[in-house]
């Protein structure tokens, strides 16, 4: 590592390097193509900024371009990059989707030594001839499981064919696909395969909870999650139209939320996240293209309003807490249809537990007296007193006191038998008579008294 880079890493607070960022370091900085795999949250960014970084001559044009899926990551990426290229005297420019494109125009006039970008408007720029790829070095495709897809892949593909025919290529994701395990014959060139997925330790404990709500319950589960003090979550669904409909609800109950959409304006999606984690909003309303790869530090819970239908989609999405060591709590929302439907897709790869809201607390059993508490104890805000509980059950004790004596009232006193049907219905009709008899009786009297 570079003496200067060296020095920030420390003055930061990093300690060692991650099991992936000392896995790539030597083959990267050897000019090696690699696809490295690592879960969410164990420093991927740092696993190819650092090494790639240390090969680039300051004033020599456009050296490393790297691919991301969204603006929101795109833009996480750039604000990381610099931090690191600053300190070496090079510049970094995004190029994204959503941007003003002529500013984006008049900053690569500068010819950035790094530039940052989502496919579609990299390749548009290329196609425009405002953007050279001659002299990259390398090219690093970030989140690479989904960005080679039928969506993007011919995209990926346009971009790489514009480079020279010795370009290093890095590819980093967290999960494998059958794309993934062809890169060779995809890009013509060998690809060696890092995975350090078995190795890593870089996650905390994330609790995978299912609570049982139907459709209608969860909008107020939400609300109800609201009240308690310091939570916060990133909240999935699948739908576009959800997402307007969630956010438009949270609302108009006063519950501090914002949406992170594809169709909003970058600057609109910017605030969101912005006020996101300045700790503004409680809830970040989002579905899986716009949240792909983002790092919230210290992110409480993942709240899945809608279940993913994929074991990818569901890795990417819990990914988003117990990052770097912390502990973290991902919530879905469902019924027990939709609970054996998740199952099904996520076979053994994690360990589901059913969770419930009592208390103003997130808990893992049903009995209020010996519920294990999951969210912080210091964060909790208008927990019941054991007085308060102990009230309780004395109330539960009279109200199934009462119902016994309501079983009692429906057996024959003389017998100690359960009445007939025959039975019943003579004294339903008996006790008619009587309440008849009494309301005649009372209107008589008071055609006396007039």
């Amino acid at each position: 590592m570079l003496p200067k880079l060296r020095e920030h890493f420390e003055k930061i607070g990093y300690q060692t390097l991650t099991p992936i960022q000392e896995a790539v370091w030597q083959p990267l900085t050897q000019g090696e193509s690699v696809v490295g795999l690592a879960p969410t949250g164990s420093g991927k960014t740092i696993a190819f900024t650092l090494p790639l970084l240390s090969k680039i001559m300051p004033g020599e044009g456009t050296q490393l371009l790297i691919l991301s899926p969204s603006q929101e990551l795109a833009m996480q990426t750039t604000e990381v990059v610099r931090e690191w290229a600053q300190l070496l005297q090079l510049t970094v420019t995004a190029i994204t989707g959503g941007a003003n494109v002529k500013r984006q125009i008049e900053k690569l006039k500068t010819n950035p030594e790094i530039i940052i970008g989502t496919p579609g408007r990299v390749l548009n720029l290329v196609n425009e001839r405002k953007l050279k790829l001659h002299l990259i070095q390398s090219l690093v495709i970030d989140e690479a499981d989904e960005l080679l897809t039928d969506e993007t892949l011919k995209d990926i593909k346009d971009i790489e064919f514009q480079t020279s025919n010795d370009v290093q290529l890095a590819l980093f994701s967290a999960t494998t696909t059958a794309t993934l395990e062809n890169l060779d014959e995809l890009f013509g060139q060998s690809i060696k395969t890092i995975d350090v997925r078995a190795i890593d330790t870089t996650q905390g404990h994330v609790l995978h909870g299912n609570m049982q709500l139907a459709n209608k319950q969860k909008v107020k589960m939400l609300q109800n999650f609201s009240h308690i003090k310091d939570f916060k979550a990133l909240v999935f669904v699948n739908q576009t139209d959800t997402l307007n409909f969630l956010n438009s609800s949270l609302r108009h109950a006063h519950v501090p939320a914002a949406a992170l959409g594809g169709k909003q304006r970058g600057l609109d999606r910017a605030k969101a996240l912005r006020m996101f984690r300045k700790g503004e909003i409680q809830f970040l309303l989002t579905t899986d293209v716009a949240a792909r790869g983002l790092d919230i530090p210290d992110l409480p819970a993942v709240i899945n309003f809608e279940l993913p239908s994929e074991k990818l989609v569901y890795t990417h999405r819990v990914g988003r807490t117990g990052r770097m060591g912390k502990d973290g709590l991902v919530i879905n929302f469902g019924n027990e249809h939709d609970f054996r439907n998740l199952k099904k897709h996520l076979g053994t790869a994690y360990q589901l537990e059913k969770v419930f809201f009592a208390n103003n607390k997130i808990v893992n059993t049903p009995v209020k007296t010996t519920a294990t508490t999951i969210t912080n104890k210091n964060t909790q805000r208008g927990a019941h007193t054991d007085h308060a509980a102990h009230t309780n059950l004395e109330q539960k004790a009279k109200i199934s006191e009462n119902n016994s004596k309501k079983q009692v009232a429906t057996v024959d006193a003389k017998t100690a038998q359960p009445l007939t049907r025959k039975q019943k219905i003579a004294n339903q009709k008996k006790a008619r008579k009587r309440k008849g008899n009494v309301k005649n009786k009372g209107m008589r009297r008071s055609k006396d008294k007039v």
